[in-house]
């Protein structure tokens, strides 16, 4: 009888499935916030420096998301190529985190390094350059844009009230930091840092 009369009732039966759909996620949400895994730094993770913060905005703002994820999974396939999978424990200064599925694009979760700055630079205002067959956008006007000293400051003060452990001495050098680079500087930077400080204790996980 009860059921017929929810089936009846469209209202009734669309608040409860919501009530469900909501129970259902914090089921599954709630246990990772309390996991150490996830919210706590993986050995060598370190805020991101004021010209990586930068770039990082940068990364985001630009969509670069949309066709590179950030996440390599356990399967042997991807550990082969990209290097040991990621950790929940890399991203925890990451708001939002750049894991993800769409890979138009190669992963750059473990890019850092593997390229020089110059050749960053090239690709990024003309992929074509050094990837002939690279559909990727150029973003050559990345060389003209100044970083803007008072929006990184202003956005390492809204990071640590969210937790990120910057110290006075970060805030100190901040402005000298950025002033005077380009955003393809800093997204240069923020590039040459992923997966870098994880590298060797993730290597040895993964043995």
């Amino acid at each position: 009888m009860l059921h017929a009369f929810i089936e009846k009732n469209v209202g009734l039966m669309a608040a409860l499935i919501l009530v469900v759909i909501l129970s259902g996620g914090l089921a599954e949400i709630v246990p990772l916030m309390f996991q150490a895994q996830a919210v706590e730094p993986a050995p060598g993770i370190k805020p991101y420096s004021p010209l990586r913060l930068a770039g990082r905005d940068v990364y985001v703002r630009e969509g670069c998301y949309g066709c590179h994820s950030q996440m390599i999974r356990t399967l042997a396939s991807e550990t082969l190529r990209y290097g040991p999978y990621s950790a929940a424990g890399e991203s925890v200064y990451d708001r939002p985190f750049q894991w993800g599925s769409k890979r138009t694009g190669p992963d750059l979760a473990r890019v850092g390094g593997r390229y020089s700055d110059d050749w960053h630079r090239v690709h990024l205002k003309n992929p074509r350059n050094v990837v002939p067959e690279s559909n990727m956008p150029g973003y050559p006007w990345l060389s003209q844009a100044l970083v803007d000293p008072d929006l990184v400051e202003k956005k390492m003060h809204a990071l640590a009230k969210l937790g990120t452990p910057y110290s006075a001495e970060d805030f100190a050098g901040a402005r000298a930091a950025v002033t005077g680079q380009t955003e393809m500087d800093a997204l240069v930077a923020y590039l040459q840092g992923l997966g870098t400080n994880t590298q060797p204790a993730a290597a040895e996980a993964a043995k």
